[in-house]
């Protein structure tokens, strides 16, 4: 994510330059330099064994006697390799999941419960900001591991059988993804009060009070962001140790899709939630707009295009721009002269519209032949639009669309997403502040910054602002109606 961190990937062996910090060490992969977590990798404890013949030898291990006695001296005794790396993979899950209690409790406690004693110097909504839902992350991590310490194999770990534990709470580690999401507001927040000293002075404090390690509170902040990316990764190295003999091998199998999804989920939610202010932005470019705001319903615009509609009683031909959203669709006139400036003209509710393909011909609502046609039909009746495209791949494109949008909706509710008011106020202001009060939308988007943003080649990027606009508009025509006026004789005194 950063240029300072160093990308590697699983397999990859790392020169560690420094490891003077527990958390993160300084390595070195190839040509490549930077900071990575400690807590990532493994550290290769017979440094000078080449890897090459390590790998090699793992591979020529059979089950006889000799061979056996040379795998203990490199796993150690009493256990078979595979069961070996499955008791490692299960500690190291469990030895990460303790270490990571204690990092929330010491955020929980160190950090927030200090921060609500200053209201002198916190508001509520402040820390909810820089904190967002931790101590709902940390209830749940608590009964998470409880369930994991039950599972737990102290005498066998390789036996241990805790797939059943992740796909128990599937569900519950969806809460992350409110956390991630605010994340960068988080971090925003952080360094606008890092700028002050007594901040500094104060979260310093807080952290040698409850004795952590030497990390600013924006590392801690990061720690569920990696942590809920990790378990992935632990998963699938529990699988590959676990033998499909193993009685817990389908629940790990079927834990790791579902932290896979959850995973998804969470990247998948991030994305809607970046795309609001987007909407909100198009809205507020939209003139003559009615009713309420799109993001009243709808967080994610499925489709849009050009199409030629027909509406009942009249059936008059009307050229539109369509906006698929979920939930809705929004449809707006061009202006004549300027293209790129659009008018409110109406919307559908897509839960209550059925979307039926019409055949080429001749049409029995509407009476006319149509081409490249869709029917949207209301489900009480009382409603019938004719939707014609241009060509018959945009009207499949369009079908598809339709389709699509259904299949979010859906997606939407069983996975219980949806916009909190907060978040749509809060884009529907980010929105307004682009389009200050009291000048005309026409004002602060002419038609002319439209033809810069296109980049014209023939416009130097150093000619002041009012040259511009004369090298972007087209020479007029002189006017000849006054020069002939001028010649009629009765007019002339």
């Amino acid at each position: 994510m950063d240029d300072q961190e160093l990308g590697f990937k699983a397999g990859d062996v790392i020169e560690v330059v420094d490891a003077t910090n527990k958390e993160w060490w300084w390595g070195r992969i190839m040509d490549s330099e930077g900071w990575f977590p400690a807590s990532f990798v493994r550290l290769r404890v017979n440094q000078d064994e080449p890897m090459d013949e390590y790998l090699a030898h793992l591979e020529e291990v059979n089950t006889g006697e000799k061979d056996q006695a040379a795998l203990g001296l490199i796993l150690g005794p009493g256990l078979p390799c595979k069961e070996q790396m499955r008791t490692n993979v299960i500690n190291e899950i469990m030895s990460t999941e303790r270490d990571y209690i204690k990092h929330l409790k010491d955020i929980c406690e160190g950090y927030i419960k200090q921060c609500r004693k200053r209201t002198d110097m916190f508001t509520e909504e402040q820390l909810r900001v820089i904190f967002s839902n931790i101590e709902e992350i940390y209830r749940f991590q608590r009964k998470f591991l409880k369930g994991l310490e039950k599972k737990f194999n102290k005498e066998q770990p390789h036996l241990s059988e805790i797939g059943c534990c992740f796909l128990d709470h599937q569900t519950d580690f969806q809460i992350y993804s409110e956390y991630c999401n605010n994340h960068p507001n988080a971090c925003i927040q952080l360094s606008k009060l890092m700028k002050v000293n007594k901040y500094v002075f104060f979260f310093e404090a807080c952290r040698l009070l409850q004795r952590m390690i030497d990390i600013s509170l924006d590392g801690f902040l990061l720690t569920p962001v990696q942590k809920i990316c990790k378990y992935p990764l632990q998963l699938a190295e529990l699988l590959k140790y676990t033998n499909p003999q193993h009685r817990d091998y389908k629940d790990v199998e079927a834990a790791l899709n579902a932290m896979k999804n959850v995973a998804r989920l969470i990247n998948e939610r991030k994305r809607r939630l970046e795309n609001i202010d987007k909407i909100a932005q198009w809205q507020s470019s939209i003139e003559d707009w009615e009713g309420d705001d799109v993001l009243s319903r709808s967080s994610d615009l499925i489709f849009s295009g050009e199409l030629t509609k027909l509406s009942q009683p009249q059936v008059k031909s009307q050229q539109r721009m369509f906006f698929l959203f979920d939930h809705q669709m929004v449809y707006c006139k061009k202006d004549l002269l300027r293209r790129d400036m659009l008018y409110y003209k109406g919307r559908m509710d897509m839960d209550h519209i059925e979307v039926i393909d019409v055949e080429d011909g001749k049409e029995k609502d509407f009476n006319i032949s149509v081409k490249n046609a869709l029917k949207l039909r209301s489900l009480a009746g009382d409603e019938v639009h004719l939707l014609c495209a241009k060509k018959p791949e945009q009207k499949q494109r369009w079908l598809r669309a339709f389709a699509d949008e259904r299949r979010r909706v859906q997606h939407d509710h069983d996975t219980g997403f949806s916009l909190t008011e907060v978040q749509k106020k809060q884009a529907m202001l980010n929105a307004c502040k682009s389009h200050p009060a009291g000048k005309p939308k026409a004002v602060t988007r002419p038609y002319y910054d439209f033809l810069l943003r296109q980049k014209h080649p023939s416009l130097p990027t150093a000619v002041p602002q009012q040259q511009v606009f004369m090298l972007a508009e087209p020479k007029r025509k002189t006017s000849t109606f006054w020069h002939n006026i001028g010649r009629l004789t009765p007019f002339k005194k």
